[in-house]
């Protein structure tokens, strides 16, 4: 197992890796819509937070060399089903046919003040 970091994405706020490579599979941490360089919340807007925690779980994968192209299956967390919609809105104008497997789940809170987080398993061969 081989840690996987960059800052091109926020880093990690507790002990664990923002992504871990374990032959041609890569785990993504959880993703939210975070500011790498600054720390903050990108907004209060779902669509802009989804924008951001895809460009930081992609930053990620591209660290391991790969891109969203290369995800086989995804979570995602809402802390309000509502906003489902809205989430779907952006995450299809950033994955591509054939969509990963992908499971949905609303949560109470997030360890951040988001509302919506990301983390993805991709297939890239080493």
């Amino acid at each position: 197992m081989r840690e996987i970091t960059t800052d091109d994405a926020p880093a990690s706020i507790g002990p664990y890796s923002q992504g871990v490579r374990d032959g041609d599979r890569v785990f993504v941490s959880g993703q939210g819509g975070v500011d790498p360089e600054s720390g903050d919340v990108v907004s209060d807007d779902i669509h802009e937070q989804t924008e951001r925690t895809l460009r930081n779980v992609d930053a990620v994968l591209r660290a391991a060399g790969g891109s969203l192209d290369d995800v086989v299956k995804a979570t995602v967390f809402v802390t309000d089903m509502a906003d489902y919609e809205a989430v779907n809105e952006v995450y299809g104008d950033h994955m591509s046919p054939p969509y990963p497997a992908r499971s949905a789940v609303e949560v109470r809170d997030l360890p951040v003040d988001i509302g919506v987080e990301i983390e993805v398993v991709a297939s890239i061969p080493e």
